[in-house]
C-alpha cells in the first residue's frame, strides 16, 4: 500500500509523490510511517527524512518543521529542505567540517546566541552531509 507524501518548504515543494515508507527525524527520535498510519501531528528536528518509493530510498535533509499524517497522506512542512541527490558530497563534507570547528570555538566563552547559531549551523551541515550519503563521527 502507498500513501501520498508532500515535503513543502517556504520556497518550493521538494517532494510530492506516492511512497511506501517514510522515516522522519521527530523531536522524540526517528519515526516510521507506513500506509494506514493513525492520525499524527509531530514536530521535526533538523535531520534526514528517508522516503521509500518502490525499491529505492531517497534522503531529504530537513531544517526543522512539522509533519501531519491523516488519511494516507503525509504532509511535511519545513523551514528548508534539500534532496540528498542534489547535494554535492565534497562540499557537504567541507561545510560539516567548518561547522564542527565553529561549534568547538563557540564553546569557549561566547554568548548564548553565538552558541545557538553555531549549533544550528552544525545540525544543518550534518543533515546535508548525511542526506548526500556521507557519514559523520559520533
Amino acid at each position: 500500500m502507498v500513501m501520498t507524501v508532500r515535503v513543502i518548504a517556504p520556497d518550493k515543494t521538494v517532494w510530492d509523490a506516492p511512497a511506501e515508507e517514510v522515516i522522519l527525524p521527530s523531536t522524540t527520535g526517528q519515526l516510521g510511517i507506513l500506509a494506514n498510519h493513525a492520525p499524527l501531528l509531530t514536530a521535526l528536528e533538523t535531520g534526514v527524512m528517508r522516503v521509500r518509493s518502490g525499491k529505492d530510498w531517497l534522503s531529504i535533509a530537513l531544517m526543522g518543521g512539522f509533519a501531519e499524517v491523516e488519511n494516507n497522506e503525509l504532509t511535511v512542512l519545513v523551514n528548508g529542505a534539500i534532496r540528498g541527490d542534489t547535494i554535492n558530497l565534497d562540499q557537504a563534507k567541507a561545510d560539516y567540517t567548518n561547522a564542527k570547528e565553529q561549534l568547538a570555538k563557540t564553546e569557549q566563552g561566547d554568548s548564548r546566541q553565538a552558541k545557538f547559531q553555531a549549533t544550528q549551523a552544525f545540525r544543518q551541515a550534518r543533515a546535508k552531509l548525511q542526506a548526500a550519503g556521507g557519514s559523520v563521527e559520533l
